[in-house]
């Protein structure tokens, strides 16, 4: 796998939790695997691989990936307006956050305290999303620039369904920042888009 294939990995991970949210803030349904597989990245701890970190393979990922293409191909009929928009803000928010060393350092902390909590109820337990969530409060949600959740009060109210929202707009955040190490810049999305799609379309195929 080659380094833009893992960009393209990281980077379809950031708008599966973009599209997720936006699922579960319309409906109050959204995909329980790829929200499985996002807060287990929140945990992954020295990855061997890009893919170690979602759990070894992608197939959690395709819907993202999809978003991602529409993207890319800027085709306005399939551009899930939503979903791109809260995408492109957790790439905003990780810089942010990565300015702001004593935030870090909470996140670190608060971490493995929530690992003891997985090791006690399993990573998508209710009282593990809600301590996520509370941890997207304490950090993320302080910036100026925050993300506006777009959708059905009758959900968006529900404190369960706001946790899992603040848990997976986290699991974006961390995504955006491995794409980001990985050597992804927002002026590949403009200037190298066709590079981009060239390698994504095999892992459309495959996921």
């Amino acid at each position: 796998m080659n380094r833009t294939q893992e960009q393209l990995i990281a980077l379809g991970a950031v708008f599966t939790a973009a599209i997720q949210v936006d699922r579960l803030a319309r409906t109050g349904q959204c995909n329980e695997a790829a929200v499985a597989c996002l807060v287990g990245s929140l945990l992954a701890r020295n990855p061997q691989s890009t893919l170690e970190v979602f759990g070894g393979d992608d197939l959690n990922l395709r819907d993202g990936y999809r978003a991602l293409a529409s993207t890319l191909e800027r085709t306005p009929a399939s551009l899930p307006r939503d979903s791109l928009r809260y995408a492109l803000t957790l790439l905003v928010l990780e810089r942010q956050l990565d300015k702001r060393g004593d935030l870090m350092d909470l996140i670190g902390k608060r971490l493995g305290q929530i690992q003891q909590q997985v090791e006690h109820f399993g990573p998508t337990h209710e009282n593990v999303i809600a301590s996520f969530g509370a941890l997207y409060q304490d950090t993320l949600s302080t910036f100026r620039q925050r993300i506006q959740v777009q959708g059905d009060m009758r959900y968006l109210q529900q404190s369960a369904n706001a946790a899992k929202i603040r848990t997976l707009l986290f699991a974006g955040v961390r995504a955006a920042r491995l794409w980001r190490q990985l050597g992804g810049s927002r002026w590949q999305l403009v200037f190298s888009r066709r590079k981009l799609l060239k390698e994504l379309y095999p892992l459309l195929r495959s996921a």
